[in-house]
């Protein structure tokens, strides 16, 4: 019996590329999406249901996972995967765009994952995998608000692989480095206010500095290989890096320490 998993945010980027993965590979794919009438590549594949599902709304997150059941039977993984990133000085973001940040990555990513469970539970198997990033484990300047969504994801999965474990479930994060995708453009929401001098010199700093930091990215698939390992490798390992990057982060972080990454950001955006 084919396997079927469940992605949210696949419209485009590793959400998309995943998609396309595990169809290739023989799966059932329920490929989820805000705008799914916008999508033609995913609709042409056969065993792919594209469906919306729109994180922010409770009602599509329940229509989806019935329609997914509904056309193939079951849903054995979970990919959260839709997310944003909020960057810019903190003190420069209204109160609502805020909220969307954390109401996107974090609370969107939780009502998704508490809706499936109950299925799993009745089937007493399933595996819900998050999206995260190695900015989950170490932060870059003008981050706050998105790195504090990813460390929140972090500790939400490792604590709930201890729940899912009672009843034969499992969680998995992918923390990947930079990654070859849309997140610096309709992904990626920068604020800054200019009349806020005191943060402009960061400001300037960082912005000039992104296109280095997104020269060397690994593309997409990369990120889908490491998720497909993560699916079905049959172990219960809690965290897979992927990109060279993500790996040499937390080889440094490991040895070094925190210091030794906030000296060496300070080096490399010259601040």
């Amino acid at each position: 019996m084919k396997q079927t998993i469940l992605i949210t945010g696949a419209s485009s980027g590793i959400g998309k590329e995943t998609a396309k993965f595990f169809h290739k590979k023989g799966w059932n794919v329920v490929a989820t999406m805000r705008n799914p009438e916008k999508e033609t590549e995913l609709k042409a594949l056969h065993n792919v249901l594209v469906t919306r599902l729109d994180v922010l709304d409770l009602e599509s997150i329940e229509s989806a996972i019935r329609q997914g059941i509904q056309q193939f039977g079951t849903i054995d993984v979970l990919l959260n995967n839709a997310g944003y990133g909020a960057y810019g000085p903190l003190e420069s973001f209204p109160r609502e765009r805020i909220l969307r940040q954390f109401h996107t990555n974090v609370i969107g990513l939780i009502d998704v994952t508490r809706a499936i469970l109950p299925h799993f539970r009745q089937n007493k198997s399933g595996i819900v995998i998050n999206v995260s990033s190695m900015g989950g484990k170490m932060t870059f300047p003008l981050g706050s608000l998105y790195h504090g969504t990813k460390f929140a994801v972090e500790g939400l999965s490792e604590s709930l692989r201890y729940e899912v474990e009672q009843f034969g479930g499992k969680v998995k994060i992918i923390e990947p480095g930079a990654i070859a995708t849309d997140f610096a453009g309709r992904s990626f929401d920068f604020s800054h206010d200019g009349n806020l001098k005191e943060y402009q010199n960061i400001v300037d700093k960082i912005t000039a500095a992104l296109p280095a930091m997104v020269k060397n990215a690994s593309p997409a698939s990369v990120v889908t290989n490491v998720i497909f390992q993560a699916a079905t490798d049959g172990k219960s390992t809690l965290r897979y890096m992927a990109g060279k990057d993500a790996k040499m982060y937390a080889f440094l972080n490991q040895w070094f320490g925190y210091k030794f990454i906030v000296s060496m950001n300070k080096k490399f955006f010259k601040l």
